[in-house]
């Protein structure tokens, strides 16, 4: 199945409708589906340069209003929001995950955990229902998804625009670990910095 959804989110990134279906992908992707806009990003950047800003741009919106869909599907539409918890294999790990979303730390950890969700291959659906699920602050939900997203994306259409077949390559190999390399590291330098200002608080 996944291969399937796969080559068909390859064959729309080549229709003459593309940017409306990488909205769509990029949307659902957030709340429900497997299949990452990245796969569609690459190619429209390299056969449409010009147009990498519009399509990180698309991606990042749509992606965001996505995992809002999802933080209102764990908000209001529990039984769903849990079906599709267990489909990825993460409802046993919703409980703990409220009961320790108690103080400031647990919430700086479950922060951390979002911007990961949103920036490296973690299942970034997953925490957008979990965020609505465990009433999550929705604004700061939306600003983390904004930042984890939109940075994500930008690295993805820039240097598919400046790398083009090489970085597509190189994606299908060491994408996974690289951004999930890069997206710790943010968090590793996110918890320093709120180390030293809260000991100097």
């Amino acid at each position: 199945m996944f291969k399937s959804l796969y080559k068909k989110c390859l064959d729309l990134a080549a229709h003459k409708s593309s940017k409306f279906y990488l909205a769509f992908v990029s949307f659902i992707e957030s709340s429900f589906f497997p299949i990452p806009p990245d796969v569609m990003i690459i190619p429209m950047v390299i056969s449409k340069k010009k147009d990498f800003i519009k399509i990180f741009l698309i991606t990042t919106i749509f992606s965001v209003i996505g995992g809002m869909f999802g933080y209102l599907i764990g908000s209001f539409f529990f039984e769903f929001g849990m079906q599709i918890m267990n489909f990825y294999g993460y409802e046993n790990k919703l409980s703990n995950i409220k009961n320790n979303l108690v103080n400031n730390d647990s919430f700086y950890a479950w922060l951390s955990i979002l911007f990961l969700a949103g920036f490296t291959p973690l299942p970034y659906k997953v925490f957008t229902i979990a965020s609505g699920l465990i009433g999550f602050n929705f604004l700061i939900f939306i600003l983390i998804s904004l930042v984890s997203r939109g940075l994500r994306f930008f690295i993805v259409s820039y240097l598919s625009y400046k790398l083009g077949d090489y970085f597509s390559e190189f994606m299908d190999k060491h994408g996974s670990k690289w951004f999930t390399i890069i997206g710790i590291l943010i968090v590793i330098i996110g918890l320093i910095i709120y180390l030293i200002f809260k000991s100097n608080v």
